[in-house]
């Protein structure tokens, strides 16, 4: 009994070792490992109880016939090869796992008995049904703890101990199986050894089996170097794949998987990876692998997944039969989104960089053609230096507080109320009144009605409402949706109160600039009403980017 114990503990702790390493395989080699796992199980399962039956005496000589004997090894074989691989296999669930154990179970307990009906001997064998019912009950349990306990990896204390159990689960079948049994001589039956294997042979049989087991064990420890590669690999976060050639199918470790945005347990095919790539990576992918195996060059492409920002390096090899024949690809997987990112970032940057500088040069020599002609027209209009050096002066510093709004918005845009504020700050706050919604105006339009408002507040402060004390200025502003492709930008500036007006005997450089600007900058129209009682500027003008040229105010 110690000894059949001893090899269904050995044979569990076998079973569930090369189990373990079945995670760490695909394809093929995923196979192997689950029939080997199997293989152990049955074979020990097998094994525990011809040893056992060894020291079983039923009163006369024994012998076994060898169909059957060969039958029940199969059967212990064949039902744990059939619930390994249900159960171990990508994606199963519970509820698979729990009809797998049963049929285990099952196979395992008609094992017992066809090993018990290959029995030769003077002794008729009846069961009694409720402990053949328990045995059972009993290979079923024990069968499914195997199968849950193989389809994880587990430390080798968890193993040892479910191996433990496991094994006396299985001991425990027999031994129960066998107190159903209940023997009867056969009356007039003959002493004499009745024709089978005889039992010596058969526990040469059952020793091969147990050395097989041993084997298994050794081969598992000393051979199974593509788990610890794989398992590097993925360390390494790179993804392992296979190809099979003839049937067009791929397998893929759970790195890869991960990449393509699965889980570790979902099937991964051929189709999830063509899925993932645009028509035209198809279309290059296709190529890539018909020359790869028509010339035996190595596989190398780099691919942008569809559906997610990520990018893959995808390497590979063909290998080939005897005969030359391409008939499966193997390699790797990379991600290689940072490289793309980082490449990505340094070509945006040098696209920036070229743009600033040329809009920086634009820019330069717009502000330069600017003051060149607000220069040129304030001399021509200047009774001195003096004069000119003030006015010129003065419209230098509206064209910079006009720049430094700008500044302020990286040189996107002005609030129109930022820059009559900014223009008319130098002033009571009860001669003035101001009001309008927040209108942003492009970096051109702004510049221009800039030095419209400092050309209209110079004007106030010399010869109209802001000259004297009693003066009021009244700016108001609004947008108007005139069901164009942009909303019409309307402004009045009434002066009251201030000294008398008539109109100028001629239109001098200021009058000139706030023309030109609203004219050809603002592409609007303006009218100007040179009123007794104090100058009134209305101004229309479309809100929208005006085309980039050089400013020639007053020309």
């Amino acid at each position: 009994m110690a000894l059949a114990l001893a090899v269904a503990v050995f044979g569990s702790w076998t079973a569930l070792d090369l189990a373990s390493r079945v995670q760490a395989h695909i394809g093929r080699a995923r196979l192997v490992w689950t029939s080997t796992a199997a293989t152990a199980m049955g074979l020990s399962i097998w094994s525990m109880h011809f040893i056992a039956m060894l020291g079983f005496d039923p009163g006369s000589p024994v012998a076994y016939a060898p169909g059957l004997t060969v039958l029940s090894l199969a059967l212990a074989i064949g039902s744990t090869w059939g619930a390994f691989l249900a159960a171990t296999r990508p994606g199963a669930k519970l509820a698979g796992v729990l009809v797998a154990g049963a049929v285990m179970g099952l196979g395992i307990c008609a094992m017992h008995y066809v090993g018990m009906a290959a029995l030769r001997t003077a002794v008729a064998l009846d069961y009694r049904p409720g402990l053949v019912a328990l045995s059972l009950a009993i290979a079923i349990v024990a069968s499914t703890v195997g199968l849950l306990v193989a389809r994880r990896p587990r430390a080798a204390a968890s193993r040892l101990l479910a191996a433990g159990l496991l094994g006396m689960a299985i001991a425990g079948m027999h031994y129960t199986a066998m107190a159903a049994l209940d023997l009867t001589p056969i009356a007039g039956a003959s002493v004499v050894t009745p024709l089978g294997v005889p039992p010596f042979l058969l526990g040469v049989g059952v020793a091969a089996g147990t050395l097989l087991i041993l084997f298994l064990a050794i081969m598992a420890s000393l051979y199974d170097q593509r788990g610890n590669i794989l398992q590097a690999l993925d360390a390494g976060g790179v993804g392992y794949w296979e190809y099979d050639l003839r049937g067009q199918t791929l397998q893929a470790s759970s790195q890869v998987k991960a990449l393509f945005g699965l889980r570790g347990d979902d099937e991964f095919t051929l189709q999830n990876w063509l899925g993932s790539l645009s028509p035209e990576d198809r279309a290059r992918r296709d190529r890539a692998v018909e020359s790869a195996q028509r010339g035996g060059a190595d596989y190398d492409a780099e691919y942008r997944l569809t559906g997610q920002d990520r990018w893959v390096n995808v390497r590979g090899k063909v290998i080939r039969d005897p005969q030359g024949r391409a008939t499966r690809m193997i390699g790797v997987v990379l991600d290689v989104t940072d490289r793309h990112q980082a490449f990505a970032a340094v070509t945006a940057s040098e696209q920036r960089h070229r743009l600033l500088t040329n809009e920086l040069n634009h820019r330069v020599k717009n502000t330069l053609a600017t003051i060149q002609s607000i220069a040129r027209h304030t001399a021509r209009g200047a009774a001195s230096v003096a004069e000119f050096r003030q006015a010129f002066e003065d419209r230098l510093l509206a064209l910079s507080a006009a720049h430094n709004l700008l500044t302020q918005s990286s040189w996107e845009a002005a609030d129109v109320g930022d820059l009559l504020a900014q223009e008319l700050a130098p002033y009571p706050a009860e001669q003035v009144s101001v009001a309008g919604p927040s209108l942003s105006l492009p970096a051109r339009q702004a510049l221009a009605l800039g030095m419209v408002f400092h050309e209209l507040t110079t004007n106030a402060a010399k010869y109209g409402a802001l000259a004297t004390a009693t003066g009021r200025l009244n700016v108001r502003w609004a947008s108007l949706d005139i069901g164009g492709d942009a909303p019409l930008l309307t402004l009045e500036w009434r002066e009251t109160g201030g000294p008398k007006v008539s109109p100028p005997a001629r239109a001098g450089f200021g009058s000139r600039l706030v023309k030109s600007s609203v004219e050809q900058d603002l592409r609007g129209k303006l009218a100007l009403e040179f009123n007794p009682a104090g100058l009134v500027c209305r101004i229309e003008a479309p809100l929208q980017s005006i085309p980039e040229r050089e400013t020639t105010f007053g020309l």
